[in-house]
């Protein structure tokens, strides 16, 4: 009896391990938003990662983060690097290409909790006097990766503190105007 157990559970397993191994390894977030403010206003925000900490929903999760930033101050090479809580986690996002007003696009080196690199890209569209940006954040998925979504909707989790960052993100750049 035990036996059949035994097969029955590693029959399980090996289902379980082939479903989560066959999914997807490519993922994309993206989301977007209006923001009454010119398009420089908005571009400037992103394109400086040292303004990120006045808009990143990741700077509020954790205040006693450390930030350290290397490069120019704004566009290709500005690199910034955190450390922080099991939130926050560990790595640096160097802005990689930038073209004023319409693009911003970033290498995304996590280290912990999960190391992973991944490629944000910020566009901004004038609409009026509005203007429209939308975040996008796309990678690889490893097994881990896989199995952690069959659990996480990590679309949502991620895609929730992109709309919480473009929120804030409104704010400034409107109060900036």
């Amino acid at each position: 009896m035990m036996s059949y157990i035994l097969i029955l559970l590693l029959l399980a397993l090996a289902l379980l391990t082939l479903a989560i191994a066959t999914r997807p390894a490519a993922f994309s977030v993206t989301r977007s938003a209006s923001i009454a403010a010119p398009v420089e206003a908005v571009f400037r925000n992103v394109n400086d990662l040292a303004a990120w900490e006045h808009w990143s929903p990741w700077a509020k999760l954790d205040p006693n983060a450390k930030s350290t930033f290397s490069g120019p101050v704004a566009g290709p090479g500005a690199a910034m690097a955190w450390e922080g809580n099991m939130q926050v986690g560990a790595g640096q996002m160097t802005i990689v290409d930038s073209k004023p007003n319409e693009q911003v696009v970033l290498r995304l080196d996590f280290k912990k909790p999960m190391k992973a690199t991944n490629q944000a890209v910020f566009t901004f569209q004038p609409d009026g006097a509005a203007t429209r940006v939308t975040w996008t954040m796309s990678g690889q998925n490893n097994f881990a990766a896989k199995a952690m979504n069959c659990v996480v909707d990590c679309d949502k989790m991620v895609g929730g503190m992109f709309e919480q960052g473009l929120a804030n993100l409104k704010a400034v750049a409107e109060r900036q105007g």
